[in-house]
């Protein structure tokens, strides 16, 4: 509890935890018994690191999916992060996949994975912690595995994968047919143009139901549409485009459109406000498990962030509030 409320006030490293703790000891023990007083730092380190992560993530996965009344109607992002500074050596950071609910702008759940390529192991068991009925599930070309479809439609749920070249004839055939299939003017064309701050960007999107083409149809559980997104940037005189393709389970061409758009939340509504607003990628914290769990206590925070105080609030400005005012901080942590 220390250690999140010091994180709600913006506070990284853990000399300032206990630093906070010390400062707003009167403040603490209106709700915790503190027998011993306030912790080191050193105890609050060992105390995070020799948590078992596992059943933290249980702890905080129960925690946030009691706080939604359900998934149905929801887009749930599944992405990757490693904790850059958690390298030591030849030692690779700690690297975690979480689930965020994209519109209610939620983190769901965190799981540990040994390295990145461990992740089409772990994603079925963090998808299964999920009560996905009725969600759009969305990944990255790391997620598209026919075992993870599977796992997404045996929990009753959309899915939207992206396709790269780890199934590169797969690939290969996908963008061979939306090629053949856009340049007849066989498929309806979603467009939409985007202009600020200097750049434009235009967007092309295009979903095809016929797929009965695929011989490996079958194998893909749900599977009832490929589709394509063409990003086009103009910066200056600069010009970029970006083509990606798409496993889908549904054949609604805008729906598609939007999920492949919102699934790009989980960048820059958790992962980069992670690491610009609460220094993730600048801590240096490596001891036992202690990486993970104070990363999972930063992700309660944010939830806790975003969805209480004043709503003309910036984050930045609600963390300054709550390193200042016992009252609002209590506030968040009650969720009003």
């Amino acid at each position: 509890m220390i250690v999140l409320c010091a994180v709600l006030s913006g506070i990284e490293d853990w000399v300032g935890m206990a630093t906070f703790g010390k400062e707003k000891e009167a403040w603490l023990r209106t709700f915790l018994t503190l027998p011993n007083g306030i912790p080191s730092h050193d105890t609050l380190s060992d105390v995070i690191g020799r948590l078992n992560p596992d059943t933290f993530a249980d702890a905080f996965q129960a925690w946030a999916t009691a706080a939604l009344a359900g998934l149905s109607g929801e887009q749930v992002c599944v992405d990757g992060k490693t904790l850059r500074g958690s390298r030591d050596g030849a030692t690779p950071g700690v690297h975690l996949i979480s689930a965020f609910a994209s519109r209610a702008r939620w983190v769901l759940a965190q799981q540990t994975v040994g390295e990145k390529t461990n992740e089409i192991k772990a994603i079925p068991d963090l998808l299964r912690l999920l009560d996905l009925h009725g969600a759009t599930v969305s990944l990255d070309a790391m997620g598209g595995q026919k075992a993870i479809a599977r796992t997404i439609v045996e929990g009753g749920a959309d899915y939207v994968l992206a396709l790269k070249d780890n199934h590169p004839t797969l690939h290969a055939e996908v963008t061979q047919w939306l090629d053949d299939e856009t340049a007849r003017g066989a498929l309806p064309i979603e467009e939409t143009i985007n202009k600020a701050h200097g750049r434009l960007e235009i967007r092309r999107v295009v979903l095809s139901e016929r797929i009965e083409w695929l011989e490996d149809r079958a194998e893909w559980d749900g599977l009832n549409a490929v589709g394509r997104v063409e990003s086009t940037r103009l910066i200056g005189d600069h010009t970029s485009t970006e083509t990606r393709e798409f496993l889908c389970s549904f054949t609604d061409l805008q729906r598609f459109a939007a999920a492949v758009r919102q699934h790009w939340s989980i960048e820059n509504q958790q992962h980069w406000i992670l690491d610009v607003q609460f220094g993730e990628n600048a801590c240096r914290t490596r001891r036992d498990h202690s990486p993970e769990n104070l990363a999972l206590l930063r992700r309660m925070a944010l939830n806790l962030l975003k969805h209480n105080g004043p709503p003309k609030d910036s984050l930045r400005q609600r963390k300054r509030r709550a390193a200042l005012n016992d009252n609002y901080r209590l506030e968040l942590l009650l969720g009003e």
